[in-house]
């Protein structure tokens, strides 16, 4: 009968598997089937108790698997607080030594935890002692057999030299006082609780092996042997890593493993007869920062609300679109917002209002973060300097802008642009086209639109102009001294369709002849809720120019709203319609 080896408590170290000179030793596991019942767990355990042996239900697998804040269990006491979000998971972890780790974590993937934004490996404190003291065999040792706290000091006394404590790191902490110490700290007060958030600001997950806590110790002695000298069972030589097991594992035996793991285990040892591997029990605390917004939130949220899961980045501003039902709890979603997406965000504001206005500013609200709204957006390599308050601006049109900047223009194009804002589309047409003429209405997006050009060292290749839309087309066509337009962008999606009416007559009084004028591109954009929003928007078009225009591409940009797209038509003025006779009054 095989010694009961695998009876051991589930930290203790695994049998040894060693090839022997005289001989060779083979190791004998007792491996039981897995079965359904193999799967309860503590929390299965708990729901089936009331049903009797006779007549017990199947048990069910949890339908959850990997981190959740629905899973894991809550910290003793906290229930408010970054700590009421932290969640402890039972795990089972193979001890290994460091040298092994790497090809052990290749061989064993399929076995191991691989959770997101959990390491597979980890390292404990007192892992890197390097003390080389012999183990006994579990089985073999008694509490007179382990070496002492005084033997393992005299050990440290007969072996240190000046070579700087390359064995024996923890004797170099004896020259200098602690870090608490020597920084001199004040006490920040709040008790125990306090003290614990304070510690946990900034981690994401913690792993503590069961059974290992070390025990309150003199500073003296702690200096002399080093944290790794306490609390545990035996002396170990040589640095360890920690392989977390997939969550399955939680809480077996080492007979319970897959076979797969033993087989791994039995070849690597065959390599090295001195190693020695260990199945410990582990807790795996996942803190505030592991988290990802969405499942903050749907924590925090009533159930039946929608969380919300986007939102429009602006250089360091979140602007987000909040519906009636977020209102209020606006504040609690900003904090997550800003917490979860530092140090990139670092103010959070809301749209109080739709775009009324004929400046296109928006009513913002800020919630979260510092109260500027003045920033620098970088797109396509150029900087441009906005304030939310005060003009428009939307990125997620980058996209778009960069299609009409690399697919459509040309180096020997003439752009445009009726509706510059800040010059998202003007600077950036201005670094391959001939010249850019571009306009705006509102004075302050003028302003921000000849800072930028400067910024971005385009002064000789932009004119700028403060003006009404039709006026301004009126008098680039009027000039003798403008270069011949050939590109025209409105993007105005609201109003944009209605100032084409301009172009009706737009070459009534020129003095060439119509073969030598040159036709431009219009590129115009607009919003359509229709069935078929190709069609509506290009009727809309054909009414404003008074004619047909047969020859119209059209692009979707994006889905504004469910049921609302934003469409850009590109077309060819056609010569009729520039010589017809203009049906309004030019400003």
């Amino acid at each position: 009968m095989a010694p009961p080896l695998l009876d051991l408590p589930s930290h203790c170290l695994l049998p040894r598997l060693r090839r022997p000179t005289s001989g060779r030793l083979l190791l004998h596991l007792r491996l039981k089937p897995l079965s359904s019942s193999s799967y309860t767990t503590t929390t299965t355990t708990t729901t089936t108790s009331s049903s009797t042996s006779s007549s017990r239900a199947p048990q069910v697998p949890p339908s959850l698997h990997g981190p959740s804040l629905r899973r894991g269990r809550r910290l003793p006491g906290e229930t408010d607080g970054l700590l009421s979000f932290a969640r402890i998971f039972d795990l089972a972890a193979l001890r290994v030594p460091a040298a092994a780790c790497a090809p052990l974590e290749r061989r064993l993937r399929g076995h191991l935890l691989n959770w997101p934004r959990v390491r597979n490996v980890v390292r404990q404190p007192g892992d890197d002692g390097g003390l080389l003291f012999p183990v006994p065999h579990p089985s073999l040792a008694t509490p007179s057999s382990l070496p002492t706290a005084v033997a393992r000091r005299e050990k440290l006394a007969r072996e240190f030299n000046a070579r700087g404590f390359v064995q024996f790191p923890n004797l170099a902490k004896m020259s200098r006082p602690p870090a608490r110490k020597r920084k001199g700290k004040k006490d920040e007060g709040g008790g125990e609780a306090a003290a614990t958030a304070r510690d946990t600001k900034d981690k994401v997950y913690v792993v503590e092996v069961i059974g290992e806590r070390k025990e309150e110790h003199g500073d003296e002695w702690m200096g002399l042997v080093g944290e790794e000298g306490f609390g545990r069972i035996t002396w170990r030589g040589g640095p360890t890593r920690l392989l977390l097991l997939d969550e399955n594992y939680a809480n077996k035996r080492v007979d319970d493993l897959p076979e797969a793991i033993k087989v791994v285990l039995d070849h690597e040892t065959n390599k090295d007869g001195s190693s020695s591997y260990e199945l410990v029990q582990c807790q795996l605390t996942l803190f505030y920062n592991y988290w990802p917004m969405n499942e903050i939130l749907e924590e925090i949220l009533p159930e039946g609300i929608i969380v919300p899961t986007g939102f429009e980045t602006v250089g360091h501003i979140a602007h987000l679109n909040l519906r009636d039902d977020h209102l209020p709890y606006k504040k609690l979603i900003a904090q997550v917002v800003l917490d979860k997406n530092k140090p990139k965000i670092q103010t959070v504001v809301n749209k109080i209002d739709a775009i009324q206005n004929d400046y296109r500013t928006m009513q913002l609200e800020v919630l979260a973060g510092i109260d500027s709204l003045v920033t620098t957006v970088i797109e396509s390599g150029l900087r441009f300097q906005v304030d939310l308050s005060t003009v428009y601006w939307n990125s997620r049109l980058s996209t778009e802008r960069q299609r009409l900047v690399d697919h459509v223009f040309k180096n020997s194009d003439v752009v445009c642009d009726v509706f510059s804002g800040v010059g998202p589309i003007a600077i950036s047409a201005a670094r391959k086209v001939k010249y850019v003429y571009a306009n705006d209405l509102n004075p302050t997006a003028v302003e921000y639109l000849e800072r930028n050009i400067v910024l971005n060292k385009l002064e000789r290749k932009i004119e700028v102009f403060n003006m009404d839309a039709r006026r301004f087309i009126s008098s680039i066509y009027s000039s003798q001294h403008v270069h011949p337009v050939t590109q025209v962008v409105m993007n105005l999606p609201n109003d944009a369709a209605e100032f084409l009416d301009v172009f009706r007559g737009i070459s009534w009084n020129h003095q060439l002849a119509v073969p030598s004028c040159v036709m431009p591109n219009i590129h115009v954009y607009g919003f359509s809720k229709a069935e078929d929003p190709e069609y509506d928007f290009h009727e809309r078009i054909n009414l404003t120019l008074g004619e047909n225009v047969s020859d119209v591409e059209m692009h979707r940009v994006r889905l504004v709203a469910p049921g609302k797209w934003m469409l850009c038509a590109s077309f060819t003025l056609p010569v009729s319609v520039a010589f017809a006779k203009p049906n309004y009054i030019a400003c």
